[in-house]
């Protein structure tokens, strides 16, 4: 799945958002998305795409969290 459906799906689940580097390790330790280079997500991706998306991600208290 992409990197934004598999964000979506983490945040889903947890009420009250999460840091972007809680959010990479949970999309790493699940295999929910797989970067073209076969390295892990990072923080910072999480991030990025959370910036990216503003319709969808908010960044509020250190935290993202979806916006739906």
């Amino acid at each position: 799945m992409k990197i934004e459906e598999a964000m979506v799906y983490v945040l889903a689940e947890r009420n009250g958002g999460l840091k972007t580097e809680q959010i990479a390790d949970i999309i790493n330790r699940r295999g929910l998305h797989v970067r073209k280079d076969g390295q892990p997500v990072t923080g910072a991706q999480v991030y990025a795409v959370a910036m990216r998306n503003a319709h969808t991600f908010v960044k509020a208290e250190g935290r993202i969290m979806l916006l739906m």
